[in-house]
């Protein structure tokens, strides 16, 4: 995931920021049109993927699992937008702290939306990471570019707030999903991804859309900027293999972890191999994080011992 994603972030920055064309001044401003590109790619990938090893695409797909399915590309689809616009609004720190906090919301509405109950030492495990990334990220120097970023306002921190509310609802869905239907992490990205890239196509078929017709004149225009999505996108689709599979196996909670302390685990990466430094409330930052991990996976290997020494009680009993 890591890898994957790495990669995919370098090459949308690389879309956003590049100048195409001899003259360098064409900059691709289409992200509609870019994120509908990844999800058909993605859910080919898929298709693919299923297909090789002779998985049925609509095995134990009944009305009821794909209203869930329709329901929760919607809320996938939507959520992305309130992000990118709340970054005009936020400052760097506010939207450092939103990103940091992600995995407040998927817990809380696995608890609102379907009762689900947490053991307690959970609670804190997220508070641990959720402090300790926000923490480690907030205390990194802040370049003056980024200084210069608007100071924030109630409407960017609602857009933030709906970003996050999104987030929770389609991760804690994609849950309720995994335990109430028989179906494959891939099965549920080929359909995920095929419905996100369907409402994207038919927004942007819209006449209040013109931006399909113009992200397809940049591309005859710029050709050169073919080969970056389709990598972007390609890198995406890989991610996605690895993160849906994740998600069947280990939940959201753990996917979450995963890619928000994503960056931290970058940054130490750089400082072992560029000699970088970190000061002393970053590593603090860090040792809560690695205690947030390392006591979520004490617990958990607690409670596998538990279970392997009650089935041997039982075995002796009824044995006897």
């Amino acid at each position: 995931i890591y890898t994957c994603f790495l990669t995919w972030g370098v090459l949308q920055e690389r879309i956003s920021t590049t100048p195409y064309g001899e003259a360098k001044i064409g900059r691709f401003r289409y992200f509609i049109f870019l994120n509908m590109t990844q999800s058909f790619l993605a859910s080919t990938v898929a298709f693919f993927y299923l297909i090789i090893t002779r998985n049925l695409i609509f095995n134990n797909v009944n009305l009821s699992l794909f209203k869930k399915l329709i329901q929760v590309s919607f809320f996938g689809t939507i959520g992305a937008p309130f992000g990118y616009e709340s970054l005009k609004h936020l400052d760097y720190p506010t939207i450092i702290l939103g990103k940091s906090c992600k995995l407040v919301p998927v817990m809380m509405m696995n608890i609102i939306l379907y009762r689900k109950k947490f053991p307690l030492h959970k609670y804190f495990v997220v508070l641990l990471i959720t402090v300790g990334v926000s923490a480690f990220t907030l205390l990194q120097p802040i370049s003056e570019k980024k200084k210069a970023v608007a100071s924030n306002s109630l409407y960017g921190i609602t857009l933030l707030t709906m970003n996050l509310l999104i987030d929770g609802i389609t991760n804690s869905t994609q849950d309720q999903i995994f335990r109430k239907f028989k179906i494959s992490g891939l099965q549920m990205m080929f359909f995920m991804n095929l419905l996100s890239g369907t409402y994207m196509l038919i927004y942007l078929l819209l006449p209040i859309s013109s931006e399909l017709s113009k992200a397809i004149e940049f591309c005859i225009e710029y050709p050169e900027v073919l080969q970056d999505i389709l990598l972007f996108a390609l890198c995406g689709a890989l991610g996605q293999c690895f993160i849906f599979s994740t998600l069947k196996n280990f939940g959201s909670m753990i996917l979450v972890t995963i890619t928000v302390t994503r960056k931290l685990f970058t940054m130490l990466l750089s400082i072992f191999l560029f000699d970088h430094h970190l000061n002393v409330g970053q590593w603090v930052a860090v040792a809560l994080v690695f205690l947030g991990i390392g006591l979520e996976s004490y617990i958990k290997q607690l409670d596998n011992s538990k279970n392997k020494l009650d089935k041997i009680d039982e075995k002796k009993k009824f044995k006897e």
